[in-house]
């Protein structure tokens, strides 16, 4: 389909969507229907996939959240429905996502960012949960945010409503990197570059172990681990064919199965 609110691209494996309403790319319904219809075309195609990007249009805002006006009682189901969508369908997916944030990302903007798996961010970014000073919460990031940072620095972010800066979200684990403005771009093809080269059977295997393990103890995580390692990892070309290589001191030859 085609799009009006957002960019949409899949190259050489790796899939961008871009947030395309600068300067402050609001998340009205439209805007986040079109995410939920791409993130359903990656879902489609990610056997073919190494990786999802998810950016911005312009150098203020990643986001700075979804629209005020659909926050009203009468658009609430259809907002809710339509933005929690975005988060159900990146839940599902095998591939590593990652966030790249120049800017300002807050209230909305900022729970799209931080559900990628890792987000890079200039240093003049600004990541917040405003919506307490409006007298609600931030629904999803309530989910979520405790299991990144903690209960103290999540209830303080979203009790207080106050932004942080880049710096400070990488010093929490917020994010992964803050790097200079002038220096994002390059930095970013570096972290990407840094996955793309791996089997993406072996990274879809490896991130549902790490998810599998969330919130249960270290014996029932390990078990599931283990279960995913022998029952599905070594059952894949991919696997065997990397550990081939390095005993053969070759380059190895990912099929992605």
């Amino acid at each position: 389909m085609g799009y009006e609110n957002i960019l949409y691209e899949m190259k050489e494996g790796i899939a961008t969507i871009t947030i395309n309403r600068p300067p402050y790319n609001v998340l009205d319904i439209k805007t986040m229907r079109e995410i939920d219809q791409a993130l359903e075309e990656v879902k489609k195609g990610q056997k073919k996939l190494k990786l999802l990007v998810i950016t911005q249009a312009g150098d203020k805002a990643f986001s700075t959240g979804v629209d005020v006006k659909d926050h009203t009682a009468d658009k609430m189901d259809e907002m809710i429905e339509v933005f929690h969508r975005i988060f159900r369908i990146m839940a599902t997916l095998d591939l590593p996502t990652v966030g790249v944030v120049n800017g300002h990302a807050l209230g909305g903007g900022c729970e799209v960012a931080i559900f990628c798996d890792m987000v890079i961010a200039s240093e003049k970014s600004q990541f917040g949960q405003p919506e307490i000073k409006l007298a609600v919460y931030p629904s999803m990031v309530v989910a979520w945010l405790y299991r990144l940072i903690g209960l103290k620095k999540t209830f303080e972010i979203i009790l207080t409503g106050d932004s942080i800066n880049a710096k400070e979200a990488e010093r929490i684990g917020l994010i992964n990197l803050a790097v200079p403005e002038a220096q994002l771009d390059e930095e970013v093809e570096k972290f990407i570059n840094r996955l793309a080269d791996k089997s993406p059977v072996a990274l879809k295997w490896a991130k549902r172990a790490v998810l599998a393990g969330i919130d249960i103890d270290f014996e029932q995580a390990l078990q599931k681990s283990e279960a995913i390692y022998k029952g599905d990892l070594m059952n894949t070309h991919d696997a065997n064919e990397g550990l081939t290589a390095f005993m053969e001191k070759r380059q190895p030859v990912w099929k992605g199965e």
